[in-house]
């Protein structure tokens, strides 16, 4: 994505539903047909409506309602991923954050976060990490990272334990990185993709794809309001449907007897939301590894703090998830044990569920659902428009699912 100008950008096309069905219904063979309106499927439209493709794309209910509205609110560089040493990824995330708080600076801002530190080896081992970081980001840097001593510490995190889990607070690390509004970003990229001529219409489900000769040329479907269908030719099929993705990969497969394995592991992860008084501060607290090495954050959002998240396995496909007893549990026994005020149950104002489509690996590699943030799958020999790699595709399957995953 590139940094986008808007000083000579039309207004933006009108949204009545009628006129939207009625430019469904025409017969019209669009380059592109996303199926899935999330951050991936919106970002996917808007890319190629801006190149002059024509585009369609339908979203089965609102845009954003799955993933990409449930998140921690964190545009991050890839931080995770340096631990992993995937430089490569790391590069890219970062060039995407600061191209997201270039673009969108009344959605992303960059926030500062405290990783207090209880152990003599917790911030140097994390401070110089962090260092690399800030190396990698170059001059798209948001701020330097700084070793803190106990009682900066305790100034940017002044309800954080000075006795903690695991002895006395030493002092912490704070670094930068970013922070958005993940629903009005999709909003705002389904906007901009109609100014660009981009045809989306949510509350429209893909109820099937259409074959012909062994290529996919099209999908079948439905308005949810009233029933009406509709069969949509394109050249190319973006299946951006997130977790749901492997239910038209299935069909394309069984289409073209070829089998396709799933390819999606659904993990949850939950956000409490409790008021600010837990942590009256505009900086977020992060404990990279709590008793059972999952990480823990507390994210200022709004007025109220977000506490999270959790990272369970979830084999059901849920439109709305709801936590498990364990996950709140896991999050208040957390947050008790690095807070001087422990949150209660009765003391979360909101709660919100999120499920991430964690890339299986191949089923000749027996291992865990990895994190990865691109996959495609080729399912014919049609070249795809404008693609200048000699890919042979017209069916692509991104599994989406949100801005940072």
């Amino acid at each position: 994505m590139q940094p986008m100008t808007t000083e000579s950008s039309p207004a933006p096309a009108p949204t009545r539903r009628k006129e939207l069905i009625d430019r469904l219904a025409e017969p019209r063979h669009y380059d592109l047909a996303v199926i899935g309106g999330g951050a991936t499927g919106l970002g996917v439209a808007l890319d190629a409506a801006a190149r002059g493709f024509s585009v369609v794309l339908v979203e089965s209910h609102d845009f954003a309602k799955g993933t990409s509205s449930r998140a921690t609110k964190l545009v991050h560089g890839g931080v995770r991923y340096l631990a992993q040493g995937n430089i490569s990824l790391v590069r890219e995330a970062l060039r995407e954050r600061t191209t997201l708080l270039a673009n969108a600076p009344h959605l992303a801002q960059p926030l500062a976060f405290v990783m207090p530190s209880y152990k003599f080896w917790e911030a140097p081992f994390y401070g110089v990490g962090l260092k690399m970081y800030d190396a990698l980001a170059g001059k798209a840097g948001l701020g330097p990272t700084e070793f803190l001593n106990r009682t900066e510490t305790l100034g940017y995190l002044p309800t954080v334990q000075s006795q903690g889990p695991n002895g006395r607070l030493r002092g912490g690390v704070k670094y930068w990185d970013g922070q958005f509004d993940d629903a009005r970003l999709a909003l705002a990229l389904a906007r901009t993709a109609a100014r660009q001529g981009a045809l989306l219409v949510n509350y429209c489900a893909a109820t099937g794809l259409i074959h012909e000769n062994g290529k996919l040329v099209g999908l079948h479907a439905q308005d949810q309001e009233t029933g009406r269908s509709f069969d949509i030719k394109a050249k190319c099929v973006v299946n951006a449907a997130g977790v749901w993705v492997d239910q038209l990969r299935l069909q394309d497969g069984q289409a073209i007897g070829r089998e396709a394995q799933p390819m999606v592991a659904p993990s949850q992860g939950v956000h409490i939301v409790v008021d600010r008084s837990f942590l009256p501060t505009d900086h977020a607290m992060l404990i990279p590894k709590t008793a059972d090495g999952r990480v823990l954050f507390a994210v200022p959002w709004l007025g109220k703090t977000i506490l999270g998240t959790t990272d369970t396995p979830r084999h059901d496909l849920a439109r709305e998830p709801l936590p498990f007893k364990e996950e709140v549990d896991f999050i208040l026994r957390e947050s008790a044990r690095y807070l001087t005020r422990a949150p209660r149950p009765a003391d979360i104002k909101s709660i919100w569920v999120g499920l991430r489509p964690l890339v299986k690996p191949p089923m000749t590699m027996p291992a865990t659902p990895r994190r990865c943030r691109a996959n495609t799958h080729g399912a014919g020999q049609q070249k795809r428009p404008g693609d200048g790699h000699g890919r042979q595709v017209d069916h692509l399957s991104g599994h989406g699912g949100g801005c940072t995953q």
